[in-house]
């Protein structure tokens, strides 16, 4: 029987938990999450605050009582939430969010680069530790937008989060070497399973993270996946090429609440398997220990948690 068929096994024997809006099923991970786990990739919706005319996207809304029914339900207690491309340099709503969670969240922000210095430093002290540049269905910045970005948020000790196409982020090698800040790729990488290791962009972005360079998110699988499921075997290597190349460098997210699936590009996914999902992916290395890394050392590293309380 392989490890997902297993997973599968045991899940049917997990005690139900609940539904949580934006997610499919009702039953807990099959593995409890270590303490301090993190959520690296999670947005909020709320339609008081406008979405930006060009946006894609625009799903209902999902609040921090939906969030925390989520946190409940998969077992994690630290979130970061990122500006979703909804509503473009409008950073309230997460601001927001960032307020009701403290110091248990972190913020990555979308801005426009001509911000005065007074703003940047407020949304550091509320949280915010790095900007989101959002080359495939973001609605401000463009590729010109890397460098004179990733100075403007350096002085702050901030990274830069992108999400592009694999060929725009192979084009861009030479300047993604060069940007004076850590790099973040949200999704994988927007890697599809079959490129691994015969795309340009695969290549760079192992080496990226080989050099201390970049971070990846394992989120958004069902994203990436030419199924757009969860459950797709092929996310494995894909995974596992990352996990072996720099486990200090790999975080992971829901994409809670899902917002391609509103639109209909896939169905609504089931977060307590994409726990499941990464579960299995941590035992192809060192098991319980990669698993902590993923969800409690690395974000800590990246996004200046506090340390975990020592369990009485």
């Amino acid at each position: 029987m392989t490890t997902l068929a297993m997973a599968r096994d045991d899940r049917s024997a997990t005690p139900e938990h609940g539904s949580v809006p934006f997610s499919a099923g009702t039953a807990s991970p099959r593995t409890a999450l270590p303490a301090g786990a993190c959520d690296c990739h999670v947005h909020l919706y709320d339609s008081r605050f406008p979405a930006e005319p060009a946006a894609r996207l625009r799903p209902p809304d999902a609040g921090m009582d939906d969030l925390r029914a989520l946190q409940r339900r998969i077992g994690t207690q630290r979130a970061v939430l990122v500006t979703p491309s909804t509503y473009g340099t409008d950073n309230r709503c997460m601001l927001e969010g960032l307020a009701a969670l403290g110091d248990n969240a972190r913020g990555v922000a979308v801005i426009g680069g001509q911000e005065s210095d007074a703003e940047l430093q407020r949304l550091h002290e509320a949280g915010v530790r790095g900007v989101r540049l959002n080359l495939s269905l973001g609605v401000s910045g463009t590729v010109d937008s890397l460098l004179p970005l990733a100075q403007r948020i350096a002085p702050l000790g901030w990274h830069l989060q992108l999400l592009m196409a694999p060929e725009l982020l192979a084009q861009q090698a030479s300047v993604l070497r060069q940007l004076p800040v850590p790099l973040v790729f949200d999704h994988f990488g927007r890697i599809a399973p079959a490129l691994a290791g015969r795309h340009a962009a695969h290549t760079l972005l192992l080496e990226l993270l080989k050099d201390g360079r970049a971070w990846v998110k394992l989120s958004g699988g069902y994203i990436v996946s030419e199924r757009h499921a969860v459950d797709d075997p092929a996310l494995d290597a894909l995974a596992a090429s990352y996990l072996r190349a720099a486990p200090e460098r790999v975080v992971w997210g829901s994409d809670w609440p899902h917002a391609t699936a509103s639109a209909g590009v896939q169905p609504l996914p089931d977060d307590a398997l994409q726990v499941d999902r990464l579960v299995d992916w941590a035992q192809q290395t060192d098991g319980a220990a990669t698993l902590h890394r993923v969800l409690v050392d690395n974000p800590a590293a990246l996004y200046g948690f506090p340390p975990v309380p020592a369990a009485p």
